[in-house]
Order: structure tokens, then C-alpha cells, then sequence
């Protein structure tokens, strides 16, 4: 993305959530909340566990390693338990990452990175919301022309057609925490899903691990069911694809000879001094679409195949991170853009 289309096109606040920081950092959580589970039920030793969750506390990887190991491996775990061994030396060396595989890592990495991804979104939908609430009581009793196939229909109210917005994102608000619960969860199970390691220990293993990264424990082998990855893109295009409605409905709006609203701040043409561009109205309609173009690609990536997948994994990272930086500057823009209204419905 260009430099100058990142606040437009992205948002800086979720990406930092999803980035190299946040995801090396959600990394080493897993293998120091691994190893205090694993002393705890005796597969390894207090003293080794210890040492791991001292010695990584200041670790920093050696990045330039790391990407060039990601090209050659395909994913950056292993250079990056190499790394952590050198780091830990002695005992806790080996028993440091004792039973879990790459995707484990990972795939728990993504649920705690989640985690102020969807505080955060909650705190959006609560600030539309309420600005929707807020344009009801100014302008809700003002007279509006219904459209219907975008031909005037009957008189309404300005309230009749925010209540619309308003309760299609409050549903979507309410579904949030359901998909959440879906999402933050741990995975643990080994090399092929069997957890083999752990022997009849995986069980406490896992609860321990859970409760210290605040996660769930599945009842499923999450490694290549991924209908929750599924289930949250679908959400993420759903809520897009809401603010999109309401974009598309304001810029239709604000079209000359309708004048339906009056928007503070609407942007200028190089060329037609005269315009208002409703842009933040068109860049929702546009977040809509390029979720819902995504979803796809995610739907893809759910044929995972045997008992582990490179390929779909992969496109996994490279679509479903840039679905929730667009769904949460989505949500932004949307503040922003009912935020800025100074008048609804029909002059005459």
C-alpha cells in the first residue's frame, strides 16, 4: 500500500496489534506458558522451565536470521526456537519447545494477537453506535423520499432509514463475542494432531497453558479444521459489507439534485473546484468490496489437506490480516464520517 493511502486504506492501531512485534511477542508467550504447563505435570523439569521463562524475557531474535530462515523454511518458527535454544544454553535448552509443533505456535500466536484486535473492535462499534443514536434524536422526525430501486418511493422519516444502519450493526455487535469465543482458543496437538509426546499429560498441559494466556481449550484438532477462520472472515466482510450500505447510501445522498445531507469536511477535485466528494462514504462501499472479494480466497483455505497443509496455512496469513485492518479502519471511517453530518433529510 502507498505511504499516503495508509490512513485512508489501512489503520495503523490494528496493524500494530497483527505485526512483527506483536507476533514475536505472542510467540515467546506460548513457549514460556508451554514449558511452566509442562513442569507442572512433570514432563520437565522446574528448574529448565524457569530458565526458559527468565531467558527469554529480554530475548530479541536476530531478525535479518529469521527472514532468511522464513524464506528457506516457510515459516518462522523453527529458526526462531534455534535462535531461543542458543539464547537459554544448557538443560532448558532442549527442553524448550518440548511437544508442539510450528502450527501450534502459531496458530496460538494469532489468538492472543486477536485478542485487543476484537476489545478494540467492540470499542468501535459502541463509538457508531452511539453517533447513530445521536443523529436519530437531532434529525430522526425530519421528512425524507424513500428510494426503492433507486426511484422515489413514499415520505419517510430521516429516523426510519438510520434505524436500519443502526440495528443491522448492533446485530452484528451482539454476534461479536460468540466469534471471538470461536477464535481464542490454544493449540497443542504435536506434529500430526495426536499430541503424541504428551502421553496421558496432555490434558493438565493444556488447561495450565490456557488459563496463563487467557485462551480456551478446543475440543477439536484445530490444525486443519479452520471453519473458525472461516467464520470470522465471514463476519469481518459481513460487518464490512453493512458500512458499506451505509456509505453507498449516503453518497447517493449526497448527490446533486437529491441533497438528503450536508457533510463537513468532504473532499475537493483537482480539476472541478465546485465538487464535494463524499469520500469517506465511497472508501466504506470500497472496504466492502474488497472483503467481500477476500472471502473467497479464505474459503479457499479451508481445504487443508491430511493432517497438516503449507499452502492453505500460507494463504491464510496473507488475506485474513488485511480483512481486519480493513473491517476496524471500516468501523473508523464510519465514526468519522457520521460524526461529521450537519444535516439529514429533505430541504423541502
Amino acid at each position: 500500500m502507498l505511504p499516503y493511502h495508509n490512513r485512508l486504506l489501512g489503520d495503523a492501531e490494528v496493524s500494530a496489534m497483527l505485526g512483527e512485534a506483536a507476533d514475536l511477542a505472542a510467540m515467546l508467550r506460548f513457549e514460556v506458558a508451554l514449558a511452566r504447563a509442562e513442569a507442572a505435570s512433570g514432563l520437565v523439569g522446574a528448574a529448565p522451565a524457569a530458565a526458559i521463562a527468565d531467558r527469554l524475557e529480554h530475548f530479541r531474535p536476530d531478525m535479518a536470521r529469521l527472514t532468511q530462515a522464513t524464506l528457506r523454511d516457510g515459516v518462522p518458527v523453527p529458526d526462531l526456537v534455534t535462535q531461543m535454544r542458543e539464547a537459554i544454553g544448557g538443560e532448558a535448552a532442549s527442553t524448550l519447545h518440548f511437544g508442539a509443533t510450528t502450527q501450534d505456535v502459531i496458530d496460538t500466536a494469532l489468538a492472543l494477537k486477536l485478542k485487543p484486535v476484537f476489545t478494540l473492535l467492540e470499542q468501535r462499534f459502541e463509538a457508531v453506535d452511539s453517533i447513530l443514536a445521536d443523529l436519530i434524536d437531532r434529525f430522526g422526525d425530519r421528512p425524507l423520499m424513500a428510494r426503492s430501486r433507486m426511484q422515489a418511493a413514499i415520505l419517510i422519516d430521516v429516523g426510519d432509514r438510520l434505524l436500519v444502519w443502526r440495528k443491522a450493526l448492533a446485530q452484528l455487535a451482539a454476534a461479536l463475542p460468540a466469534v471471538a469465543d470461536r477464535l481464542l482458543i490454544l493449540s497443542l496437538a504435536g506434529a500430526a494432531g495426536t499430541a503424541e509426546k504428551f502421553g496421558d499429560k496432555i490434558d493438565p498441559v493444556r488447561a495450565a497453558m490456557a488459563e496463563e494466556l487467557g485462551l480456551s481449550v478446543p475440543t477439536y484438532v484445530p490444525h486443519t479444521d479452520r471453519d473458525r477462520i472461516a467464520d470470522l472472515a465471514s463476519f469481518l466482510s459481513r460487518v464490512t459489507g453493512a458500512l458499506g450500505k451505509v456509505g453507498l447510501d449516503i453518497a447517493l445522498m449526497a448527490q446533486n439534485g437529491i441533497d438528503q445531507i450536508e457533510i463537513a469536511g468532504t473532499g475537493g477535485s483537482s480539476a472541478m473546484p465546485h465538487k464535494r466528494n463524499p469520500i469517506l462514504a465511497e472508501v466504506l462501499l470500497t472496504l466492502a468490496r474488497y472483503n467481500a472479494t477476500q472471502l473467497s480466497g479464505i474459503h479457499q483455505a479451508l481445504v487443508h489437506e491430511q493432517e497438516r497443509s503449507g499452502s492453505a496455512w500460507t494463504l491464510e496469513w496473507l488475506i485474513l490480516p488485511q480483512m481486519i485492518e480493513a473491517t476496524a479502519a471500516a468501523l473508523l471511517h464510519a465514526a468519522s464520517l457520521l460524526g461529521s453530518v450537519e444535516r439529514l433529510g429533505d430541504r423541502d
